[in-house]
């Protein structure tokens, strides 16, 4: 390989299993995201433990290649070439961002190559965090440097790409000169500037092939360079303006030079975009002060605030004595040092009490810690709960933040400025110091699963991030998994449990309705009941909110032709379009595709389409209908894209300025709403009878979240329930709020299908555009991976094998879906079966055109 030396320290290597598996030679290598890349031979990797010179260095790429490479510093770089620090190098003919590691432990014999050059002036991680990004790698099978770089805040590194441009020569053809329609159309698009490949792609609308550019280049009618790209996030500059002399003999100080010496006096210095909101045109009278000696003027980076308005300081309020138990079971257990802890608590027992008493108490300790919350959606709610308590201690780290404020909020975690991070899944990578300790809150929640690119669990990563550092991890629950509470059952965690609300009032009282007898029902009869209608028509007479959950958005899920009956289909994907009427669309809430309402049927060509089945946009036009003098919200993807725009649904909410609130699952998770006594669930049935063995979890856990929400004030709460199952065990278990019972039913099935937690399972998920390819190569994979067990039969006896079959969903953003999954009862053993299938199948089984996903622990099986 023509590139850095590999070495035998990177966390995934298909040969890194106590040499159980065969040489490798070099080859090519399909990489869960799709592409094939090298794999590094036997014969590369060196077997000496001792450490090499500090000059040699082990660096991961920030690509999709498999381990990590050795490369020399220079004598100039190599006090700057410190873990943690990005670092320019060659790799193959490109330039690239690497990341510095440590020492190389071994000491290459042949050539290396050298550092180019180091971006960072300070670490970007700890070096403590080296172990727990190899740990991923490891268990997730993916590349060492991509889950580094997923980790950073984006826009950061530095890539090569070919810019192409038009010659002198090119622009004087003579003009009998022949060119092709793309080589005109190339030629034509490059006038208007340099532009690479994929922007060429992009401007014609068609793939422009490499080796036209090739040909063309050596016409000499477009010229090629390589160009430096990237680097787009970075810290933010602010002017500051300093005092230096109040008064100069001889200079006259006029009243708007006397305005900013009155504001410079009380601190001696302050930012110029400070200065002119007392003075619009303060640049120009302080570039005259600085030039008459009053001030001088620096630049200084400055934090982007994310946060919005203050918040007012709060105090602890008094613990009730099941709160006071559980801070003492939970203060027991960290005695230990590692410790996880599962925190059952009914909705509104009082956890984020919990949390925060705890979190007070790390870091008074001297300690950081880290809180996850599942969504966006509650990241809002949680800091100001926080930030009250807390103050400037708090940091926070989610993907709706700007690429700037998420920069800046890294860089304050790894400064030691904040001692306190909440986030999102992503925020498990926040470089913290010293963690004392780690919250996640909801921790049943499937949105802690990342579903591309590296397919992590959050929340299983906050348990292997807290025992690497020592420390507890926190796992609150109303409704825990099964995975958590089956550990608790057996002992591998400790189980504390807050089974009373904190307020008086009792949980909600929940009533089924039967869907089944207005099935028959035309328009809304048959998904509203008389019931429901009467419930909400009494919630507002007494002034007080109901909260209307279905977990549909849009305004219609089934348009389909009034004539020939053919369905709206995304042309994308294997199902059908949404129909939202405020922007008078069709979409797919797959791809993202979207077309105007007005288009014709495509079969019949009729333009009459009827618009069948619910979402929270049509429920919430009903309600107006029903209800015309109460005021309506939805809160849901489609009205909450904006920034700001879900705080000022939750204000308007807690201040009474909204009587009917229509949600999606958005509105189920955690959120405290003390004035909604009415939970209406208009259909519990939605996702019962997916094809997924964690329907049923899904269904009970989303029931009694949502049903929680009612009821948390001073007025005692009630649920209307519709179902078409009234009889399910997990309706009947949501009904009685019984997590109890419902596990012990879910358990069972779980143990005779051997299902997790009973056993550990991988998902291929295969995919391309063309639809006999992927069938093929899926079918390749699974027979290459029978052949592998029956080859082996001792060490993989307990390894079975599901599939392949096409995917449920078997088409997504014009990609065709097949799955094969891998199952056993030991995760060490099936992650290195599927680390030698992926081996043993190779390229020639594929083509370039498919990507073999692996998914370790799949929560999506659709």
């Amino acid at each position: 390989m023509e590139r850095g030396k590999a070495s035998n320290l990177y966390c995934f290597s298909l040969l890194r299993v106590e040499n159980e598996l065969p040489p490798v030679k070099e080859k090519t290598f399909v990489f869960p995201g799709g592409c094939y890349y090298f794999l590094p031979s036997q014969d590369r990797l060196e077997s000496n433990d001792m450490p090499s010179p500090a000059t040699h260095l082990d660096i991961a790429i920030a690509l999709p290649v498999w381990g990590t490479f050795t490369y020399l510093a220079p004598p100039d770089l190599l006090p700057s070439t410190v873990p943690g620090r990005r670092v320019l190098v060659p790799f193959g003919p490109r330039r690239v961002t690497g990341y510095v590691l440590g020492p190389a432990l071994a000491s290459p014999s042949t050539e290396l190559k050298t550092i180019l050059d180091v971006l960072d002036t300070e670490s970007l991680f700890t070096e403590d965090m080296i172990p727990f990004f190899r740990w991923i790698a490891d268990y997730y099978i993916y590349p060492l440097g991509e889950v580094i770089r997923g980790a950073l805040p984006g826009g950061l590194n530095l890539y090569e790409f070919n810019q192409y441009a038009i010659t002198e020569a090119a622009c004087q053809l003579p003009d009998e000169t022949v060119l092709t329609d793309v080589e005109q159309a190339v030629l034509d698009c490059l006038k208007n500037g340099a532009c690479r490949l994929k922007e060429l792609n992009t401007h014609l609308d068609r793939p422009v092939p490499g080796r036209l550019l090739n040909a063309m280049e050596q016409c000499g009618w477009v010229s090629r360079k390589k160009t430096l790209r990237g680097g787009r996030t970075r810290p933010k500059r602010q002017k500051w303006v300093r005092l230096v002399r109040p008064d100069i003999p001889g200079e006259r100080v006029t009243p708007q030079r006397q305005t900013v010496l009155d504001a410079l006096s009380q601190n001696g210095e302050a930012p110029l975009q400070q200065l002119r909101k007392v003075l619009p045109n303060a640049a120009s009278i302080v570039r005259g002060m600085a030039a008459r000696g009053f001030v001088t003027v620096h630049e200084s980076e400055a934090y982007r605030d994310p946060f919005g308005e203050p918040i007012l300081p709060d105090h602890p309020p008094e613990l009730t004595p099941e709160q006071q138990q559980a801070l003492m079971d939970i203060h027991q257990a960290r005695e230990k040092g590692f410790a996880p802890i599962l925190l059952e608590g009914v909705t509104g027992s009082g956890k984020t009490e919990v949390y925060l008493n705890m979190v007070a108490d790390t870091v008074a300790r001297q300690k950081t810690a880290l809180v996850l919350v599942p969504e966006i959606a509650l990241i809002s709610q949680m800091e100001r709960r926080f930030r009250a308590r807390f103050g400037d201690k708090i940091a926070v780290l989610h993907s709706g933040l700007s690429a700037g404020e998420r920069l800046d909020q890294w860089m304050r975690i790894l400064r030691q400025e904040a001692a306190i991070v909440i986030g999102a899944r992503s925020a498990i990578f926040a470089p913290l110091r010293h963690i004392g300790l780690i919250v996640v809150d909801e921790e049943h929640d499937p949105s802690y699963k990342q579903d591309n690119n590296l397919r992590y669990n959050a929340r299983d990563l906050a348990v292997v991030r807290a025992k690497q550092n020592s420390c507890p991890v926190l796992l609150g629950s109303a409704t825990p998994s099964v995975q958590a509470y089956h550990n608790a059952r057996s002992g591998r965690f400790t189980h504390v449990r807050m089974m009373q609300r904190v307020t008086p009032q009792p949980l909600p009282e929940v009533e089924i309705v039967d869907l089944a007898p207005v099935r028959q029902e035309r328009g809304l009869g048959k998904h509203l009941t008389p019931e429901l209608l009467t419930a909400i028509r009494q919630t507002l007479e007494k002034g007080e909110q109901a909260l209307l959950f279905l977990n549909r958005r849009g305004y219609a899920n089934y348009p389909h032709c009034a004539a020939c009956g053919t369905p709206v289909r995304c042309r994308n994907c294997s199902i059908t379009l949404t129909y939202h009427r405020g922007a008078n669309a069709y979409r797919c809430h797959y791809c993202g595709h979207s077309q105007a309402a007005n288009q014709a049927c495509t079969s019949c060509g009729s333009t009459k389409l009827w618009h069948f089945g619910l979402g929270t946009e049509k429920l919430a036009e009903a309600m107006a209908q029903f209800f015309p003098k109460a005021r309506t919200a939805r809160m849901d993807h489609d009205t909450t894209r904006r920034k700001g725009s879900l705080l000022r649904i939750l204000k308007d909410l807690q201040q009474g300025t909204i009587d009917i609130l229509i949600g999606t699952q958005m509105v189920a998770k955690g959120h405290d709403f003390p004035n909604i006594t009415l939970v209406g669930i208009v259909c519990a049935d939605s996702a019962l009878n997916f094809p997924d063995f964690r329907s049923s979890e899904r269904t009970f856990q989303l029931l009694a979240q949502v049903a929680g929400r009612a009821g948390r004030g001073e007025r005692p709460g009630r649920v209307i329930l519709q179902t078409y199952t009234p009889d399910h065990f997990t309706i009947t278990a949501a009904r009685q709020q019984n997590f109890q019972a419902f596990y012990d039913r879910e358990i069972q099935s779980r143990n005779e299908l051997g299902y997790p937690p009973y056993s550990r399972m991988i998902q291929f998920l295969i995919t391309g555009k063309n639809r006999g390819v992927v069938r093929e190569t899926a079918e390749n994979l699974g027979a290459t991976g029978r052949a592998l067990l029956q080859s082996d039969a001792a060490r993989y006896r307990q390894i079975a094998i599901l599939g392949p079959v096409e995917a449920a969903l078997h088409q997504v953003a014009g990609r065709f879906r097949w799955q094969l999954l891998v199952k056993g009862p030991q995760s060490s053993a099936l992650n290195r079966f599927a680390r030698h299938l992926l081996q043993a199948m190779g390229p020639s089984q594929g083509a370039a055109s498919v990507k073999v996903i692996v998914d370790v622990d799949p929560l999506f099986m659709m």
